[in-house]
């Protein structure tokens, strides 16, 4: 009987902690997963589903592969969600990748410098990733496959200036995730999707140069 107690008095002092106040972390008694997702337990359960079947795993491969082959991010103009010829070059490189992956989901990240306020910044973040959705999609990309547009507006600078700064005004593309029910992902077949071989256009390598160099002015 004594011990039992004593392993309820344990057991209630372990769920009494918060986050930061005890001696044990919060993350220990929430679902394995949810510092991951940090959502409901469902986006954990899900998260856990994907580490145990591989997916995850293949996700941040094929994540890794696009950010190799293709060029991620595109600036713009201050004040400005316009793309202009450089952006529009590199969008149709990423453009020509995604549409040999029909399998993949991608997200579009928005972001602006921090000139401005956080709400105005926010809402330009906003329409610079709209923006490079639309392109896409007329690229013949498929609105489904470009899921949860996010802007993060001034919050996360690439380079930590109060000024302008052109390198901070951009969006970044990254592969988000597998669709869900394709035809060639029932039986789990993440691997083919990651290494299929993808034709680069015949665009001479001087101009992925140039589009490149330009990111950095």
């Amino acid at each position: 009987m004594h011990k039992l107690m004593t392993g309820l008095g344990m057991a209630l002092a372990l769920a009494g902690c918060s986050e930061t106040g005890g001696p044990v972390p919060g993350s220990f008694l929430r679902e394995a997963g949810a510092q991951v997702e940090d959502n409901a337990f469902g986006d954990a359960t899900r998260n856990n589903t994907q580490v145990m079947n591989g997916e995850r795993d293949y996700v941040v491969s094929l994540a890794n592969r696009f950010a190799t082959e293709v060029p991620t991010t595109i600036t713009f103009a201050f004040d400005s969600a316009q793309l202009d010829a450089d952006a529009r070059a590199v969008l149709d490189r990423q453009a020509s990748w995604i549409r040999q992956f029909p399998e993949v989901r991608f997200r579009v990240y928005g972001h602006t410098d921090a000139v401005g306020t956080e709400a105005y910044n926010r809402r330009l973040g906003q329409r610079r990733a709209n923006a490079v959705v639309a392109y896409l999609v007329s690229r013949g990309v498929e609105r489904a496959r470009l899921e949860g547009v996010v802007s993060f507006g001034k919050t996360q600078p690439l380079i930590p200036t109060p000024d302008r700064d052109r390198r901070n005004r951009r969006t970044v593309t990254e592969v988000s995730g597998f669709l869900e029910r394709h035809p060639s992902l029932m039986d789990g077949k993440y691997a083919a999707v990651v290494y299929r071989e993808y034709q680069v256009s015949g665009k001479p390598q001087s101009d992925v140069s140039q589009v490149q160099s330009a990111l950095t002015e």
